[in-house]
């Protein structure tokens, strides 16, 4: 028979851990409280004061958790979500949130129940496998080349951002440059690189309309010598290096005695011939522009103006390699190993022009470009970055689909069919399971019910009428039209949802979930501050219910 210290210390210990799981569900609760009314098209702005005193305008997910400085680590880990969700697929930063509030806020009652934790996470996963299932099953498969159903893919995904009032522009912008820098891998698999090889360039003043994509890049430069240098070239050779063309420096202080004043000479006309050997190299081969990312001696300038040449200095690196892809070139790390291949004569047209205050280079009219620059226009910067972030998750759900052609319903139908199919099933799963199990499946209505609230309807009628349609397995494309709140048809309607953005979504709502009902116990390792003169070495806290609830979780 255990002893009664034994069956005390126990309870105790199970009363502990129920706590902590309190403070922990409140805390995530309230993050995804915070970003809740973001949800859909008919959402809220949120505006956000930065750690640099800017002003953020924004209503997307991501960028708002980004800002917040919370100090509750639970709530940390729930911001973390929304940071994977957007690495990852670039889309569904705030239904992950709430998604996985929602799961944690049901299992908080078989918690007082005493369920152990490790049996809600059994079932939940049991729950994200048959989700998946269902998801597969009501999804479609699309044709990359058409255009005008991957138009209005792109256009329902970004529908829920600001960007939204401004029709097709934004979604043209992102398919556009995807295309562009799509690569075949055979075997039917295509990469998109959108971080290394599209750059977005916000230019102010203009309007939103004259955004472009261009076919080719465009960088903040001008010609090194803009009197003698041309700044129009049609149809360029191009070369890229990544050398300085000037005179080796010494490593350190490199002292040089000279005996004779004839040395002084000698030393001088070195240094020309090594720059005149260099450029002759160059112009072996007829360039008319070259671009390196290291500096440019005035001889050399002197060299490169005398032959028609224009030259460009100082480039990024990023900057280069995307000239690179756009025009064919290959970046050269010595002139003396130059080839003829390695010219770039891919590009139509080289020019430089003035915006503002500012020159930009434009090397474009490229043959088969595999790299693209994005050029925004717009009223004022706060604009731009919004107009920006939308933008990259557009460009996010275009490569998504580029990678996996497959759909599913949009407006909070997937929702509601995987909710009702699970509550179908709950009915056949035996034990203490089945409870959680059903729970997780309501859970997932919580998506629809934030869309019907964002909207302004009468929430449980629309929410019944919803799952009166579901039940009966009429149409699982039956969902919520986020602009007027009404149940529509969402292929009707064409608001669809990528594949693997609900995939993730459900994946890492539920897992994170899962992780965060299994914490027992918060142990702090931060050291407290000692009064002076106080030796005694300070050990890890663990915190009780009082503790973590008077932790800060919302910034004021």
């Amino acid at each position: 028979m255990q002893s009664p210290v034994l069956v005390l210390k126990d309870s105790l210990n199970r009363e502990s851990g129920t706590k902590v799981h309190h403070a922990n569900i409140q805390a995530s609760k309230a993050v995804a409280d915070i970003i809740r009314t973001t949800l859909g098209p008919r959402s809220m702005l949120k505006m956000l004061l930065d750690a640099s005193g800017g002003i953020v305008v924004t209503n997307d997910g991501n960028a708002i958790l980004r800002e917040l400085d919370i100090a509750h680590p639970a709530a940390k880990s729930m911001i973390e979500l929304s940071r994977t969700q957007d690495e990852e697929v670039g889309d569904g930063t705030t239904s992950v949130i709430v998604l996985a509030g929602e799961m944690l806020h049901v299992a908080e009652a078989f918690i007082d129940k005493k369920y152990h934790p490790t049996v809600i996470c059994r079932a939940y996963n049991k729950a994200l496998e048959d989700a998946l299932a269902v998801l597969d099953k009501i999804s479609m498969s699309i044709d990359v080349n058409d255009r005008s159903m991957m138009l209005g893919l792109v256009k329902s995904c970004i529908g829920t951002k600001f960007t939204s009032q401004f029709g097709d522009l934004v979604a043209d912008l992102a398919l556009d440059a995807t295309t562009t820098v799509g690569v075949d891998l055979g075997q039917g698999l295509r990469e998109v690189d959108i971080k290394k090889y599209i750059k977005v360039e916000k230019i102010p003043g203009g309007q939103l309309e004259d955004s472009k994509v261009l076919k080719g890049v465009m960088f903040n430069k001008d010609v090194v010598v803009p009197g003698k240098m041309k700044r129009k070239i049609v149809k360029p050779r191009i070369i890229l290096l990544d050398c300085p063309l000037e005179y080796k420096k010494g490593e350190n202080q490199t002292n040089a005695e000279l005996v004779r004043e004839e040395d002084w000479a000698v030393l001088l006309k070195m240094e020309e011939e090594y720059i005149e050997n260099l450029c002759v190299q160059i112009l072996k081969f007829k360039p008319d522009l070259v671009v390196t990312e290291k500096g440019l001696s005035d001889l050399a300038c002197h060299y490169f103006s005398k032959a028609g040449v224009s030259a460009i200095r100082r480039l990024r690196k990023t900057d280069n390699n995307r000239i690179a892809k756009a025009c064919g070139a290959v970046i050269v790390n010595r002139p003396d190993e130059l080839q003829e291949s390695d010219v770039g004569t891919g590009a139509g047209l080289f020019e430089v022009k003035k915006i503002g205050d500012e020159f930009f280079a434009y090397i474009v009219d490229c043959k088969d470009p595999k790299a693209c620059t994005v050029l925004l226009r717009g009223a004022s910067k706060d604009l731009l970055n919004e107009v920006e972030r939308n933008l990259q998750d557009a460009m996010s759900v275009a490569r998504n689909i580029l990678k996996h052609p497959k759909l599913v319903p949009g407006g909070g139908a997937t929702e509601l069919t995987v909710s009702a199919t699970l509550k179908q099933k709950s009915s056949s799963i035996e034990g203490i399971e089945k409870w959680p199990y059903e729970a997780a499946a309501v859970a997932f209505e919580a998506i629809p019910r934030t869309l019907a609230q964002n909207c302004g309807v009468n929430v449980i009628r629309t929410m019944t009428a919803l799952q009166g349609k579901h039940a009966n397995g009429e149409n699982a494309w039956t969902g919520i039209d986020g602009n007027s709140g009404e149940i529509a048809d969402m292929k009707e309607l064409k608001i669809w949802d990528a594949y693997n953005v609900k995939a993730q979504t459900f994946k890492t709502a539920i897992e994170a979930a899962c992780m965060l009902l299994r914490i027992d116990d918060i142990v702090s390792g931060i050291k407290k501050r000692q009064a002076p003169g106080a030796s005694q070495q300070s050990k890890p806290t663990i915190e009780t219910e009082g503790d973590a609830d008077n932790e800060q979780m919302i910034p004021e």
